[in-house]
């Protein structure tokens, strides 16, 4: 029984590989698929999967569960989305209107989140706007080292940059930068020093 599940799950896990090279995604090599996440790449956008990368969607794919599917966004043209060898999401959303990068190694806890944007933007006296191109205007890159850890339910901001092998603990806010083998806590995130 145990062999059946595991070959049904390789083959939707080629499924959802194939969908995803039909929206534009980019491979370095193998990944692996557990459910189907959400996926859309702009029209000039860039969305690139390095080798062995982890994208877990599927309910029983974390053992907190994953509540959500995970969402994959290069939603601008120019955005760029790139997750280096070995990245693992659970559950994760990434969306990117300019340039989110993740290095090798670095695993996501269930429903974390990464935002290089505000998706909305005001409009006229109260209205709002979800354009690309005018969350374009305030978005700002973000960079994720090495070996780095995002805790469950995480939110990592506009412009930050966490260094290598630096943990952010579970539901921190983080609107700053996180230097390397440092850990950020709270809401908003203050920065330990190891």
């Amino acid at each position: 029984m145990g062999k059946r599940i595991g070959t049904l799950r390789q083959c939707a896990s080629l499924l959802w590989r194939l969908e995803a090279r039909l929206k534009g995604v980019e491979f370095e090599g193998r990944c692996e698929f557990l459910g189907r996440p959400l996926i859309s790449v702009a029209r000039g956008a860039r969305l690139t999967l390095g080798d062995c990368v982890q994208v877990y969607s599927a309910l029983r794919g974390n053992p907190l569960g994953c509540f959500q599917p995970c969402v994959l966004r290069a939603m601008a043209p120019g955005a760029r989305l790139v997750l280096g060898r070995g990245v693992g999401l659970s559950a994760t959303v990434l969306c990117a209107v300019r340039s989110i990068e993740i290095g090798e190694g670095t695993i996501f806890g269930s429903g974390a989140m990464v935002l290089d944007n505000d998706f909305h933007t005001p409009q006229g006296e109260w209205d709002w706007t979800d354009s690309p191109a005018l969350c374009l205007e305030s978005a700002r890159p973000i960079k994720i080292g090495r070996g780095a850890f995002i805790g469950a339910r995480a939110i990592v901001l506009k412009g930050v940059q966490i260094g290598d092998r630096a943990i952010i603990g579970a539901g921190a806010v983080v609107t700053q930068e996180v230097p390397a083998r440092h850990l950020a806590v709270g809401n908003p995130a203050r920065i330990i020093q190891p």
